[in-house]
């Protein structure tokens, strides 16, 4: 008959495997663990800054550990607001999770009817998948949002669905999408806190993480021409630190930036909402540079 320490190896063995599990599925966090991670930050040898957070001008913000989700610094960040391009993190996830990155996809009429910023694809072009993500994430095109919301699941609200669907899944219960690109629309909104749970999943996503750290990105049009992207996320430029993810404007949102940093084995992500252009980058660069530099 097996004796206890039998028992007590096995259910070791088990929780480690678990633990793996999660990691490799770069699935969310539970509550639960949150608030583990939370209230054992010190037990578990979490990094904290060692000084006060700086003042930032955004509305809404937060910071969070990348690796655990533990909140560093917040402001306002369960008020909802308009995030405008940054949701586009959210269509790049998507259209990576269903069907193949080297896929054909063919642009409709209806794709490219759509205020910008556009990157002018032109109906009957077909493109790979990866080569349209990329541009979505690095120069922000609305026109591919709408391809690639339209390839996926056939029809705008539908893939709107899909996006509700998957933040309930990662629980981002503060969240209601109703277009893959961010353009302003009644009663579409989010949080700081709920992007930052979509760009822990973004982050770890080796796809998006590659592509958001570029700042250039070459691009062929179905035509032959070819042009150089340059990616709309200053900060890659501006800080030591910032390795990517995403930028987000409209009137409504005003100056939005999710943003990656790393320094050494320390990761963190950045959210700051309701920024403007002289502000969002100081802003997200102050709290980068506090977060991974002191």
């Amino acid at each position: 008959m097996p004796s206890r320490r039998s028992f007590l190896i096995l259910y070791i063995i088990l929780s480690t495997f678990s633990l793996n599990s999660f990691s490799q599925n770069y699935r969310s966090p539970s509550k639960s663990l949150v608030a583990a991670n939370r209230s054992s930050s010190q037990a578990i040898g979490i990094y904290r800054p060692k000084t006060a957070p700086p003042k930032i001008y955004g509305k809404s913000a937060i910071v969070i550990d990348a690796n655990t989700g533990y909140v560093f610094y917040s402001k306002s960040a369960d008020q909802r607001r308009a995030v405008a391009s940054t949701q586009k993190l959210m269509t790049a996830l998507l259209s990576l999770e269903k069907g193949h990155m080297n896929e054909r996809v063919t642009v409709a009429s209806t794709d490219t009817q759509v205020e910008p910023s556009k990157i002018y694809i032109q109906a009957g072009q077909s493109y790979r998948k990866s080569d349209l993500i990329a541009a979505l994430l690095v120069r922000s095109g609305n026109d591919v949002a709408r391809c690639l919301a339209r390839h996926h699941s056939g029809s705008q609200k539908s893939f709107s669905f899909a996006m509700n669907q998957k933040a309930r899944s990662l629980g981002m219960n503060n969240s209601n999408f109703k277009n893959p690109h961010g353009l302003t629309v009644s009663g579409q909104y989010s949080t700081a806190r709920d992007m930052s749970k979509l760009a822990r999943v973004a982050y770890f996503h080796r796809t998006i993480r590659s592509i958001t750290s570029l700042k250039k990105l070459p691009f062929r049009f179905a035509n032959g021409k070819r042009k150089t992207f340059n990616n709309t996320n200053k900060l890659l430029s501006r800080s030591p630190y910032c390795n990517g993810l995403k930028t987000g404007y409209t009137n409504a949102s005003g100056n939005c930036l999710i943003s990656s940093g790393k320094n050494a084995s320390r990761e963190v992500i950045v959210v700051v909402l309701g920024s403007n252009s002289s502000n969002i980058w100081k802003d997200s660069e102050k709290l980068m540079n506090w977060s991974l530099g002191n």
